[in-house]
């Protein structure tokens, strides 16, 4: 039987490789260090853990990273049995010992046979006669394998940093204080005229929000990052500190909109959010990538009216990352148009964090190897946590018309991409839910509802 070849062997393409073997199937996994370095990893050892040592919360019952976790061990993931039996104290996260962990993945690779590990950079495209191939070559892809793919697909293939806004729920958003209208009651495509969330800023706010933007900490680029920056992604705090008034002209203007909870008192500063998914459950902060720590982010951000109680999908941040504009150039089960003898997994599609890297790895493997057995292939329902990002990946992003790749963003899990589920109103006592009370029970419901469907999934695999 023909290998497959997996092109990367961090936590996606080791995961892929797994899963491919233990389907029956030969996988050749080509890892390029120690030939080839990057500036990120210090060893050789697969799976690599450059940043931090947790895979996050582990409560399957209220976290959409714990519902990951749980899929996964339920599909016999290699990461996450390697991190469980690694496993160090971290409250309810799972973090791991990052040498044990990564020792554990190359081991388990190593005696595996039907893996074989080749050491070498997969420099351009893969040969001809490689016809199933699965590339996971994660943020920091070689740049000869990178140009190769740039020009098998086309200009907006790829984009080499993110610039991203944060992310709110929906649910979070105080409609007392915000609106929903488009600048001049403008309709876009596909738009109604009211297609934006609108936070007004009187002066005393603004002034207020300036001082916090300019004062909070921010996180310096890595060595091997030039600074990106240009006109139309400058990070907001950068373009606070060019003059206190550039942000009520750039991102903030507060032009062509009325606020209907104060009609006759003109906003100083306005601050919109977007619709970001099909869902319709997750709105950007317009304009507002930023380079400020999380944690100084979040304090600022509920600064604004309207958004004091926001929860976050994901925070903003600007940085290297090699990834795909993947619902343009990849088709559902990850496979590149131009070239369906390929098809991707890990960070270089467009996810976003260790544990979602090696979901993808793990459910590209085992489709390739389902295709190499002449089996049918599907993937998870969208209601699963690994449906609902792979949804993310292909299509459940909102793109905007003539955007580049930009317009497509990384994406950790979240219960956001999940879609919405009817829940009850009262808790078992009768009593009307409220609040977080709320959102907890939401939360358990559609966790509840991704393990049934998985299962139902699994069994007809």
């Amino acid at each position: 039987m023909k290998p497959i070849h997996i092109i990367g062997g961090g936590l996606a393409g080791s995961e892929a490789a797994w899963q491919v073997a233990n389907l029956g199937v030969p996988a050749i996994l080509h890892e390029m260090r120690p030939v080839r370095g990057t500036q990120a990893h210090k060893t050789d050892a697969l799976a690599e853990l450059v940043c931090s040592n947790s895979f996050r919360s582990d409560d399957a019952a209220t976290n959409a990273i714990g519902v990951l976790h749980r899929e996964m061990r339920q599909m016999d993931s290699l990461i996450l049995k390697s991190a469980d039996s690694h496993q160090v104290p971290a409250g309810g996260a799972l973090a791991v010992d990052r040498d044990g962990f990564s020792q554990a993945v190359s081991a388990a690779i190593a005696a595996h046979p039907l893996i074989t590990l080749v050491r070498d950079e997969v420099a351009g495209l893969p040969p001809a006669d490689w016809d199933n191939v699965i590339i996971a070559t994660g943020p920091l892809t070689s740049p000869s394998l990178a140009e190769a793919i740039h020009a098998l697909s086309g200009e907006g293939a790829l984009a080499f940093f993110d610039a991203i806004a944060p992310i709110v729920y929906r649910e979070s958003i105080n409609m007392d204080k915000a609106w929903f209208q488009s600048r001049y009651d403008k309709v876009g495509p596909g738009g109604n005229g009211a297609d934006y969330i609108n936070c007004p800023l009187d002066k005393a706010q603004y002034e207020a929000f300036v001082d916090a933007l300019l004062s909070g900490e921010t996180t310096p680029f890595k060595e091997f990052e030039s600074t990106p920056y240009f006109d139309g992604c400058l990070p907001v705090e950068i373009m606070a500190s060019r003059g206190r008034e550039t942000l009520r002209h750039g991102p903030m203007k507060p032009v062509g909109l009325t606020n209907p909870h104060q009609p006759t008192q003109k906003p100083y500063a306005v601050v919109q959010l977007r619709q970001d998914n099909a869902l319709g459950t997750l709105y950007n902060i317009v304009g507002f990538q930023t380079k400020l720590k999380y944690g100084a982010q979040g304090d600022v951000l509920r600064m604004i009216p309207g958004l004091e109680n926001a929860e976050f999908a994901r925070l903003g941040g600007l940085h290297r990352n090699t990834f795909l504009n993947s619902p343009r150039v990849l088709d559902p089960t990850l496979r590149l148009k131009a070239d369906t003898r390929m098809r991707f997994a890990g960070q270089i599609t467009g996810c976003e964090g260790y544990v979602e890297s090696a979901a993808v790895g793990l459910v590209m493997g085992r489709i390739a190897a389902r295709e190499r057995l002449g089996k049918p292939v599907s993937i998870p329902p969208e209601t699963t946590a690994i449906g609902a990002l792979l949804n993310h990946i292909t299509g459940g992003h909102i793109d905007t018309i003539d955007a580049g790749p930009s317009s497509f963003q990384p994406m950790n899990v979240n219960f956001g991409l999940f879609p919405p589920i009817a829940q009850t109103e009262t808790a078992p006592d009768g009593k009307k839910l409220r609040g977080p009370e709320k959102g907890i029970a939401r939360k358990r419901a559609l966790s509840a509802r991704a393990e049934i469907d998985l299962q139902n999934w699994l069994a007809t695999q």
